[in-house]
């Protein structure tokens, strides 16, 4: 059946239409996404207002049309940071049900966790063996740790990129005060969870996920999108540590012309940086392997399971 993923983020809203059926491979199809930046949307009261309302109803109308014009037979839309921590998500979700039709599953951070760590499994297999699995998307940092396919422990933490970008760093290029502060307050955040993995042992392979992750391996030399989801692609820490001093001196212009790097997304590399370099540090990672499924696919990967089931 062709399915369709509407994945109200913290940056963006994203149709994802594959091809699937449980047992295969879900191959992808079609891709239509909007820029919206909800995470950023937000007020004083930590509400999205009404114009962002109205925006987030008219990018989700024009993701129902593209899922109706690729024949998609089923979508399954679900909603993640941003929304899940407005003040007003309630009204927010009311408004988009009475006007789209769309009912958005709101997950936790755990269940983001859980679902990237599912579509990470999949994809590399067990031989895998223990998985480390890290996620930085715009609202917040996913880590899940474990053996099957279901981790062990998974957390969330609110360490996006967006966020951290919009709440830490208002200068183009922040200044370097901003850069420490923020340097120390994602290190703390990610040393109080430490503990709580180690704890059950040095994994065997680590997978991070996430566009983030991606344009820092490929401005650190990784292949390009364009050579295809197959080709094996890292990150090393070393390369991070390298590369922090140079983003924080650029401005967002000049990020955005580094290969790789699109220009709604410059803005907040830096921060996203500095929460990957914290937590291969303190997970005491020296590489990291970039994996092309993560939230999306997880959420296909449990429909098709369920599917199986009945």
């Amino acid at each position: 059946m062709r399915l369709g993923v509407l994945d109200v983020g913290s940056n963006t809203v994203h149709l994802l239409v594959v091809d699937a059926h449980p047992g295969a491979c879900p191959l992808p199809a079609h891709s239509h996404k909007v820029e919206l930046r909800l995470a950023q949307l937000l007020d004083g009261d930590g509400a999205i207002g009404p114009a962002g309302v109205d925006r987030l109803i008219s990018v989700i109308h024009e993701a129902l049309q593209a899922a109706e014009d690729k024949g998609v037979e089923e979508i399954l839309p679900f909603a993640t940071s941003a929304v899940r921590e407005a003040r007003n998500a309630d009204e927010v979700l009311a408004r988009v049900r009475a006007e789209t039709g769309v009912e958005l599953q709101v997950l936790t951070g755990e269940e983001e966790a859980r679902l990237t760590f599912l579509a990470a499994r999949r994809w590399f297999g067990w031989s895998a063996g223990k998985l480390l699995v890290l996620d930085i998307g715009g609202g917040s940092l996913e880590i899940a740790y474990g053996m099957d396919e279901e981790p062990d422990a998974a957390a969330s933490l609110p360490l996006g990129a967006g966020r951290l970008t919009a709440g830490w760093l208002p200068g183009d290029p922040p200044a370097p005060d901003d850069v420490r502060a923020l340097r120390r307050h994602v290190r703390t955040e990610i040393a109080r969870t430490v503990g709580e993995f180690s704890r059950l042992g040095a994994p065997d392979h680590v997978v991070a996920t996430s566009k983030t992750f991606k344009q820092l391996a490929r401005i650190a030399g990784a292949a390009r999108s364009a050579e295809g989801p197959y080709v094996q692609r890292e990150l090393k820490r070393e390369s991070v540590e390298s590369w922090v001093p140079k983003l924080s001196g650029m401005t967002e212009r000049e990020r955005a012309e580094l290969p790789g790097v699109s220009e709604g997304r410059a803005g907040q590399l830096l921060a996203g940086a500095l929460v990957a370099e914290a937590a291969m540090d303190l997970f005491g990672v020296e590489r990291v392997e970039i994996c092309p499924w993560a939230l999306r696919e997880g959420v296909i990967l449990r429909r098709l399971d369920h599917m199986d089931s009945v």
